[in-house]
Protein backbone atom coordinates (compact mmCIF):
# COMPACT_ATOMS: atom_id res chain seq x y z
CA UNK A 1 0.00 0.00 0.00
CA UNK A 2 1.37 3.41 -1.01
CA UNK A 3 1.65 6.38 1.35
CA UNK A 4 -1.23 8.16 -0.45
CA UNK A 5 -3.45 5.07 -0.07
CA UNK A 6 -2.48 4.97 3.61
CA UNK A 7 -3.74 8.51 4.21
CA UNK A 8 -6.64 8.80 1.73
CA UNK A 9 -9.86 9.71 3.50
CA UNK A 10 -13.31 8.78 2.30
CA UNK A 11 -16.67 8.98 4.05
CA UNK A 12 -20.32 9.94 4.00
CA UNK A 13 -21.71 13.26 5.24
CA UNK A 14 -25.46 13.79 5.64
CA UNK A 15 -26.97 17.27 5.25
CA UNK A 16 -30.13 17.57 7.32
CA UNK A 17 -32.31 20.34 8.64
CA UNK A 18 -35.70 21.95 8.36
CA UNK A 19 -37.05 22.93 4.91
CA UNK A 20 -35.39 25.91 3.20
CA UNK A 21 -32.24 26.08 5.34
CA UNK A 22 -29.97 25.85 2.28
CA UNK A 23 -28.91 22.20 2.17
CA UNK A 24 -29.12 21.95 -1.62
CA UNK A 25 -27.46 25.34 -2.09
CA UNK A 26 -24.60 24.16 0.13
CA UNK A 27 -24.18 20.91 -1.82
CA UNK A 28 -24.05 22.77 -5.13
CA UNK A 29 -21.61 25.28 -3.66
CA UNK A 30 -19.26 22.60 -2.34
CA UNK A 31 -19.27 20.68 -5.63
CA UNK A 32 -19.06 23.88 -7.71
CA UNK A 33 -21.71 22.27 -9.86
CA UNK A 34 -25.49 22.20 -9.70
CA UNK A 35 -26.77 18.70 -9.01
CA UNK A 36 -29.55 19.50 -6.52
CA UNK A 37 -32.46 21.72 -7.51
CA UNK A 38 -33.02 24.93 -5.56
CA UNK A 39 -36.14 27.08 -5.30
CA UNK A 40 -37.49 29.59 -2.79
CA UNK A 41 -40.28 27.18 -1.84
CA UNK A 42 -39.87 24.68 1.02
CA UNK A 43 -39.72 20.90 0.52
CA UNK A 44 -38.27 21.11 -2.99
CA UNK A 45 -35.91 18.15 -2.40
CA UNK A 46 -37.73 14.81 -2.26
CA UNK A 47 -34.94 12.27 -2.61
CA UNK A 48 -31.64 11.48 -0.95
CA UNK A 49 -29.28 13.06 -3.49
CA UNK A 50 -25.68 11.93 -3.53
CA UNK A 51 -22.95 14.42 -4.43
CA UNK A 52 -19.26 13.51 -4.48
CA UNK A 53 -16.48 15.94 -3.62
CA UNK A 54 -13.15 14.57 -4.87
CA UNK A 55 -9.74 15.80 -3.80
CA UNK A 56 -6.20 14.49 -4.25
CA UNK A 57 -6.29 12.82 -0.83
CA UNK A 58 -10.00 12.57 -0.08
CA UNK A 59 -13.52 11.80 -1.27
CA UNK A 60 -16.46 13.20 0.68
CA UNK A 61 -19.82 11.73 -0.29
CA UNK A 62 -22.49 14.27 0.62
CA UNK A 63 -26.11 13.19 1.03
CA UNK A 64 -28.62 15.99 0.47
CA UNK A 65 -31.97 15.23 2.06
CA UNK A 66 -35.56 16.50 2.16
CA UNK A 67 -36.32 19.07 4.84
CA UNK A 68 -37.29 17.40 8.11
CA UNK A 69 -41.02 17.67 8.84
CA UNK A 70 -43.82 15.72 10.46
CA UNK A 71 -45.22 13.79 7.48
CA UNK A 72 -48.88 14.22 6.55
CA UNK A 73 -49.11 11.74 3.68
CA UNK A 74 -47.22 8.77 2.25
CA UNK A 75 -44.86 10.69 -0.05
CA UNK A 76 -43.69 12.76 2.92
CA UNK A 77 -43.20 9.56 4.93
CA UNK A 78 -40.92 8.29 2.15
CA UNK A 79 -39.06 11.62 2.14
CA UNK A 80 -38.45 11.30 5.89
CA UNK A 81 -37.25 7.73 5.30
CA UNK A 82 -34.66 9.09 2.84
CA UNK A 83 -33.49 11.60 5.46
CA UNK A 84 -33.24 8.92 8.16
CA UNK A 85 -31.41 6.61 5.77
CA UNK A 86 -28.85 9.35 5.03
CA UNK A 87 -28.22 9.91 8.74
CA UNK A 88 -27.81 6.16 9.29
CA UNK A 89 -25.27 5.95 6.42
CA UNK A 90 -23.27 8.99 7.51
CA UNK A 91 -19.90 9.20 9.20
CA UNK A 92 -20.69 12.84 9.98
CA UNK A 93 -24.04 14.64 10.15
CA UNK A 94 -24.32 18.33 9.33
CA UNK A 95 -27.34 19.95 10.96
CA UNK A 96 -28.05 23.16 9.06
CA UNK A 97 -29.98 25.98 10.70
CA UNK A 98 -31.15 29.28 9.24
CA UNK A 99 -29.35 32.16 10.97
CA UNK A 100 -32.21 34.57 10.26
CA UNK A 101 -34.72 32.31 11.99
CA UNK A 102 -32.50 32.08 15.07
CA UNK A 103 -32.05 35.85 15.07
CA UNK A 104 -35.80 36.46 14.73
CA UNK A 105 -36.60 33.95 17.51
CA UNK A 106 -38.68 31.88 15.07
CA UNK A 107 -36.39 28.83 15.22
CA UNK A 108 -38.07 25.97 17.06
CA UNK A 109 -35.42 24.33 19.24
CA UNK A 110 -37.56 21.22 19.59
CA UNK A 111 -37.96 20.62 15.85
CA UNK A 112 -37.92 17.23 14.15
CA UNK A 113 -34.35 17.63 12.86
CA UNK A 114 -33.01 18.11 16.39
CA UNK A 115 -34.87 15.01 17.50
CA UNK A 116 -33.37 13.05 14.62
CA UNK A 117 -29.75 13.91 15.50
CA UNK A 118 -30.37 13.18 19.18
CA UNK A 119 -31.58 9.69 18.25
CA UNK A 120 -28.73 9.06 15.79
CA UNK A 121 -25.77 9.46 18.19
CA UNK A 122 -23.41 10.40 15.36
CA UNK A 123 -20.55 12.85 14.99
CA UNK A 124 -22.53 16.03 14.35
CA UNK A 125 -21.66 19.54 13.21
CA UNK A 126 -23.94 22.51 13.67
CA UNK A 127 -23.73 24.54 10.47
CA UNK A 128 -25.27 28.00 10.81
CA UNK A 129 -26.18 29.08 7.30
CA UNK A 130 -27.10 32.48 5.80
CA UNK A 131 -24.79 34.45 8.09
CA UNK A 132 -24.30 36.93 5.23
CA UNK A 133 -27.70 38.25 6.35
CA UNK A 134 -26.43 39.02 9.87
CA UNK A 135 -24.36 41.77 11.42
CA UNK A 136 -21.07 40.56 12.97
CA UNK A 137 -22.15 41.44 16.50
CA UNK A 138 -25.24 39.22 16.15
CA UNK A 139 -23.27 36.02 15.60
CA UNK A 140 -21.61 35.41 19.00
CA UNK A 141 -24.84 35.51 21.05
CA UNK A 142 -26.37 33.16 18.48
CA UNK A 143 -23.50 30.66 18.84
CA UNK A 144 -23.89 30.70 22.62
CA UNK A 145 -27.63 30.19 22.31
CA UNK A 146 -27.37 27.24 19.90
CA UNK A 147 -24.65 25.39 21.83
CA UNK A 148 -27.29 24.27 24.32
CA UNK A 149 -29.20 22.31 21.70
CA UNK A 150 -26.83 19.33 21.48
CA UNK A 151 -23.18 18.45 22.27
CA UNK A 152 -22.01 19.33 18.75
CA UNK A 153 -18.53 18.24 17.73
CA UNK A 154 -18.08 21.45 15.74
CA UNK A 155 -20.03 24.65 15.17
CA UNK A 156 -19.31 26.38 11.86
CA UNK A 157 -21.01 29.52 10.53
CA UNK A 158 -21.24 29.71 6.73
CA UNK A 159 -23.01 31.31 3.82
CA UNK A 160 -23.72 28.65 1.21
CA UNK A 161 -24.95 31.31 -1.20
CA UNK A 162 -21.74 33.38 -1.10
CA UNK A 163 -19.41 30.43 -0.41
CA UNK A 164 -18.24 32.04 2.84
CA UNK A 165 -16.37 29.60 5.13
CA UNK A 166 -17.22 26.54 3.03
CA UNK A 167 -13.52 25.70 2.61
CA UNK A 168 -13.20 25.78 6.40
CA UNK A 169 -16.16 23.41 6.61
CA UNK A 170 -14.49 20.91 4.27
CA UNK A 171 -11.09 21.07 6.01
CA UNK A 172 -12.79 20.52 9.38
CA UNK A 173 -14.79 17.60 8.01
CA UNK A 174 -11.59 15.91 6.86
CA UNK A 175 -10.46 15.66 10.48
CA UNK A 176 -13.45 13.38 11.13
CA UNK A 177 -13.64 11.44 7.86
CA UNK A 178 -12.07 7.99 8.24
CA UNK A 179 -9.05 6.71 6.34
CA UNK A 180 -10.59 4.71 3.50
CA UNK A 181 -10.12 4.17 -0.22
CA UNK A 182 -12.66 6.06 -2.36
CA UNK A 183 -16.18 4.60 -2.50
CA UNK A 184 -16.82 5.88 -6.03
CA UNK A 185 -14.92 6.62 -9.22
CA UNK A 186 -13.04 9.85 -8.47
CA UNK A 187 -14.07 11.31 -11.85
CA UNK A 188 -17.82 11.48 -11.09
CA UNK A 189 -19.84 13.90 -8.95
CA UNK A 190 -22.95 11.74 -8.46
CA UNK A 191 -24.21 8.20 -8.88
CA UNK A 192 -27.55 9.35 -10.33
CA UNK A 193 -28.37 8.91 -14.02
CA UNK A 194 -28.99 11.76 -16.44
CA UNK A 195 -32.70 10.87 -16.55
CA UNK A 196 -32.99 11.70 -12.85
CA UNK A 197 -31.36 15.10 -13.24
CA UNK A 198 -33.55 15.91 -16.24
CA UNK A 199 -36.72 15.07 -14.31
CA UNK A 200 -35.52 17.22 -11.41
CA UNK A 201 -34.84 20.18 -13.75
CA UNK A 202 -38.39 20.03 -15.08
CA UNK A 203 -39.72 19.81 -11.53
CA UNK A 204 -37.59 22.82 -10.54
CA UNK A 205 -39.23 24.95 -13.25
CA UNK A 206 -42.66 23.80 -12.06
CA UNK A 207 -41.79 24.99 -8.54
CA UNK A 208 -40.65 28.33 -9.94
CA UNK A 209 -43.61 28.96 -12.26
CA UNK A 210 -46.62 27.65 -10.34
CA UNK A 211 -48.10 28.54 -6.98
CA UNK A 212 -50.01 26.93 -4.13
CA UNK A 213 -50.52 23.16 -4.37
CA UNK A 214 -49.49 22.55 -8.00
CA UNK A 215 -45.71 22.03 -7.40
CA UNK A 216 -46.36 19.71 -4.45
CA UNK A 217 -48.96 17.66 -6.32
CA UNK A 218 -46.64 17.15 -9.28
CA UNK A 219 -43.97 14.64 -10.16
CA UNK A 220 -42.08 14.11 -13.41
CA UNK A 221 -41.59 10.73 -15.06
CA UNK A 222 -39.08 10.47 -17.93
CA UNK A 223 -40.62 7.96 -20.34
CA UNK A 224 -38.06 8.19 -23.19
CA UNK A 225 -34.48 9.42 -23.40
CA UNK A 226 -32.89 8.93 -26.81
CA UNK A 227 -29.38 10.21 -27.45
CA UNK A 228 -28.54 10.84 -31.09
CA UNK A 229 -25.16 11.50 -32.66
CA UNK A 230 -26.84 13.68 -35.28
CA UNK A 231 -29.70 15.95 -34.38
CA UNK A 232 -31.38 16.70 -31.08
CA UNK A 233 -31.74 14.29 -28.20
CA UNK A 234 -35.36 13.21 -27.79
CA UNK A 235 -36.72 13.36 -24.24
CA UNK A 236 -40.34 12.55 -23.42
CA UNK A 237 -41.67 13.27 -19.94
CA UNK A 238 -44.99 12.84 -18.19
CA UNK A 239 -45.90 15.60 -15.76
CA UNK A 240 -48.10 13.81 -13.27
CA UNK A 241 -50.81 15.54 -11.25
CA UNK A 242 -53.23 14.29 -8.60
CA UNK A 243 -56.52 15.77 -9.82
CA UNK A 244 -58.14 16.64 -13.15
CA UNK A 245 -58.90 20.12 -11.82
CA UNK A 246 -55.15 20.82 -11.70
CA UNK A 247 -54.60 19.96 -15.34
CA UNK A 248 -56.02 23.19 -16.76
CA UNK A 249 -53.90 25.27 -14.38
CA UNK A 250 -50.68 23.55 -15.40
CA UNK A 251 -51.46 23.67 -19.15
CA UNK A 252 -52.87 27.21 -19.10
CA UNK A 253 -55.03 29.01 -21.64
CA UNK A 254 -54.35 27.68 -25.15
CA UNK A 255 -51.46 25.67 -23.67
CA UNK A 256 -49.35 28.77 -23.02
CA UNK A 257 -48.28 27.86 -19.46
CA UNK A 258 -47.12 24.40 -20.54
CA UNK A 259 -45.23 25.86 -23.52
CA UNK A 260 -43.49 28.34 -21.23
CA UNK A 261 -42.60 25.54 -18.82
CA UNK A 262 -41.22 23.46 -21.69
CA UNK A 263 -39.15 26.33 -23.04
CA UNK A 264 -37.46 27.09 -19.70
CA UNK A 265 -36.95 23.40 -18.89
CA UNK A 266 -35.45 22.68 -22.31
CA UNK A 267 -32.87 25.45 -21.89
CA UNK A 268 -31.82 24.10 -18.47
CA UNK A 269 -31.58 20.56 -19.80
CA UNK A 270 -29.53 21.62 -22.84
CA UNK A 271 -27.09 23.49 -20.61
CA UNK A 272 -26.75 20.42 -18.37
CA UNK A 273 -26.36 17.90 -21.21
CA UNK A 274 -24.34 20.16 -23.52
CA UNK A 275 -26.55 19.10 -26.41
CA UNK A 276 -29.68 20.31 -28.21
CA UNK A 277 -32.87 18.64 -26.99
CA UNK A 278 -36.40 18.08 -28.27
CA UNK A 279 -38.48 18.01 -25.08
CA UNK A 280 -41.89 16.35 -25.41
CA UNK A 281 -44.06 17.04 -22.36
CA UNK A 282 -47.34 15.29 -21.56
CA UNK A 283 -49.68 15.98 -18.65
CA UNK A 284 -51.19 12.98 -16.88
CA UNK A 285 -53.46 12.58 -13.86
CA UNK A 286 -52.88 9.79 -11.35
CA UNK A 287 -55.42 10.21 -8.58
CA UNK A 288 -53.83 10.60 -5.12
CA UNK A 289 -50.44 9.38 -6.33
CA UNK A 290 -48.75 10.93 -3.26
CA UNK A 291 -50.71 8.55 -1.04
CA UNK A 292 -50.43 5.42 -3.18
CA UNK A 293 -47.40 3.16 -2.62
CA UNK A 294 -47.66 1.58 -6.07
CA UNK A 295 -47.46 4.96 -7.79
CA UNK A 296 -44.68 6.09 -5.45
CA UNK A 297 -42.68 2.98 -6.36
CA UNK A 298 -43.35 3.62 -10.05
CA UNK A 299 -42.08 7.18 -9.78
CA UNK A 300 -38.93 6.26 -7.85
CA UNK A 301 -39.99 7.14 -4.31
CA UNK A 302 -39.22 3.79 -2.73
CA UNK A 303 -36.98 2.42 -0.04
CA UNK A 304 -33.56 1.15 -1.06
CA UNK A 305 -33.16 -2.60 -1.37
Amino acid sequence: MTESQNTFRSGYVALIGEPNVGKSTLLNSLLKQKISIVTNKPQTTRHKILGILNGSDHQIVFLDTPGIIKPKYLLQEMMMHFASSAVADADVVLLLVDAEKVKDKTYDKNNEAIEKIKAANKTTFLVINKIDLLKKQELLPMLADLQSLFPFDEIIPISALTNFNTNELVSTLLKYIPVNPPYFDTEIVSDAQERFFVSEMIREIIFEQYEQEIPYSTTVDITEFKERELGKYYIAADIVLERNSQKGILIGKEGRALKRLGSFARKSIETFLGHAVFLDLHVKVREDWRGNQNWLDRFGYKKEE
